[in-house]
């Protein structure tokens, strides 16, 4: 049996969460609703009659989905290979995907996704420059 690699598990899940957050925010497109409008409508603005909310749930959803599964231009780059940049980027974005209403659910993957990311780097894994390797290690006897 094999080490569970958490930035790996923590990628599907992040992954599953922008795919869920892209669907929230072209849903929000279409029937606007702030999560806590129950009780107070203050932010009823950012949703109708500029979606605010919903574009930025879409842009968020789409980034995350760019770093996660990388692009061939982020491939390998500083940005992509660190966690301290994931573990900064993703409490903004849940909190994008948890004030639509929508969103909740993907709110929740990101929270889960934050929570590997952070027992990852506790552990100190590292992301590879090649998505989806595992890393090198040195065999005994080798310099």
């Amino acid at each position: 049996m094999g080490r569970l690699i958490k930035n790996h598990w923590a990628r599907l899940v992040v992954l599953t969460a922008a795919t869920y957050q892209l669907l929230a925010g072209v849903h929000g497109y279409f029937w606007p609703k702030i999560l806590w409008d129950f009780l107070t409508k203050t932010l009823d603005p950012a949703v109708k009659p500029i979606p605010i909310l919903q574009t930025l749930n879409v842009v968020s959803a789409v980034v995350m989905l760019a770093l996660e599964w990388p692009l061939p231009f982020l491939a390998g780059t500083a940005i992509h290979r660190s966690l301290e940049a994931r573990l900064a980027i993703l409490p903004l974005v849940a909190l994008i995907a948890a004030l639509l209403y929508q969103g909740t659910n993907a709110a929740l993957y990101y929270f889960v996704g934050l929570l590997a990311y952070f027992w990852a780097y506790s552990e100190g894994e590292v992301i590879c420059t090649k998505p989806w390797t595992l890393p090198q290690r040195s065999r005994p006897g080798q310099v």
